[in-house]
């Protein structure tokens, strides 16, 4: 049982870290993609925002898949196609043929998040204790690789194709020999609150949906608007206007790393509390930043507070919802694309009416609402090993097929 246990826990781990480096290569390579197709600054935002929109599809898509398809098989084979569509994205030179396959990734990616989440929860609750950070560390470690590896074509002005083939080539079989070890939960008897109808799902859900959206725009608001903060509002160079986003991102990959030993002392709750009130400090103080080195700072803080938001909202809803822990992943996997969506564009909005000091209030005030919400992170016993061992009916997501 433990060797499998193990094969399972570090295939998925390696899944979440390919899918953290293809995204960093599309996100962080838009600019090249612009130049490449001839996309207007007007039309940007319809191909930037259709990415998300249609990984809500794919997430909707799959809750309904797993009802008849195990989720493993459902990431065994959307990770490819995601990787394929990157491709795409750079060896196209027609605009319809950016938009197939932006369309193509958008739908994979939706699926491919989904379902890597359902089998994160379902393996948390086989092992008893909290590692969901662990995955989410894996998926920040693939983004700092690929925006790294974008750097390197950007630098050296390659043609995307070439930037993105290498990768691809090496990814996917790797990807497709690691899901032989894909661990997959037993169904498991509806939860009782599930069988109440989706109002009563919906209705539990919704403070978790809310923390993910949240937990998103001030995401989103690091990744798209730290260099043009850096650069407009605090002055700095060019090339250190690059350097909040890698901050972020290492920062981001430590507080993963060490918060599921946090989550096993402290507490689900008390970790989310903790990452709340220091996203929300990071927030101020790039508000109030007198110069580009303490805005770093704040973007330090950010990394270290929003990390541990996402991956503990869904391990929440795998606890709500015992029975129905996919149902609950993958609806709440929208919420994700709800954020990216809301949070670029608000920012943007608000810097232009007003100011960008003003505008990063926005996103900090949001991140302290998680606050109210924290008690949904502790709705049965939060704590997982040493002398707080849940038993397993009580755990996060199903228990392990054949385990």
């Amino acid at each position: 049982m433990t060797d499998v246990l193990r094969r399972g826990r570090a295939s998925l781990a390696f899944g979440f870290f390919a899918q953290g480096a293809a995204f960093a290569l599309l996100v962080t390579r838009i600019p090249a993609i612009q130049d490449r197709y001839g996309i207007s600054d007007a039309l940007l935002p319809v191909f930037l925002a259709a990415v998300p929109i249609l990984a809500g599809v794919g997430s909707v898509t799959t809750e309904q898949l797993v009802k008849r398809v195990r989720p493993s098989r459902l990431l065994r084979w959307s990770q490819p196609v995601v990787l394929l569509a990157l491709l795409g994205v750079g060896a196209g030179g027609q605009l319809a043929e950016l938009a197939l396959a932006l369309g193509v990734f958008g739908l994979a990616v939706g699926a491919l998040d989904a379902s890597m989440n359902m089998l994160g929860v379902s393996l948390q609750r086989t092992y008893g204790r909290s590692i969901m950070l662990s995955f989410h560390a894996a998926y920040s470690l693939g983004g700092i690789v690929g925006a790294s590896l974008a750097w390197v074509g950007a630098h050296w002005q390659l043609a995307l194709w070439v930037s993105y083939l290498p990768v691809v080539a090496v990814l996917l079989p790797a990807t497709l020999v690691g899901s032989r070890w894909y661990v997959d939960g037993d169904p498991a008897p509806v939860a009782e609150e599930a069988g109440a109808g989706g109002a009563v799902v919906f209705r539990l859900l919704l403070p978790l949906c809310l923390v993910m959206t949240f937990a998103y725009i001030g995401d989103s608001t690091v990744s798209n608007w730290s260099a043009k903060y850096l650069k407009d509002v605090l002055g700095s160079s060019e090339q250190l206007a690059t350097v909040p986003y890698n901050v972020y991102m290492v920062t981001t990959l430590v507080g993963r790393a060490i918060g599921d030993l946090g989550v096993r002392r402290f507490g689900a709750a008390a970790v989310v509390r903790l990452g709340a009130l220091v996203a929300a400090g990071g927030f101020a103080v790039v508000s109030v930043a007198p110069h580009a080195w303490v805005g770093m700072l704040g973007f330090t803080l950010l990394g270290l507070g929003l990390c541990v938001l996402v991956p503990q909202t869904f391990a929440a809803a795998g606890r709500l919802f015992p029975g129905a822990s996919d149902a609950a992943v993958a609806r709440l996997n929208i919420f994700n694309y709800v954020g990216f969506l809301v949070g670029s564009p608000l920012v943007g909005a608000l810097g232009d009416a007003w100011s960008y000091r003003g505008a990063m209030l926005v996103p900090m005030v949001l991140v302290l609402v998680t606050l109210v919400y924290a008690r949904s992170f502790a709705a049965q016993p939060d704590r997982y090993g040493g002398g707080h061992e849940r038993p397993r009916t009580a755990d996060v997501g199903r228990g392990s097929n054949g385990l």
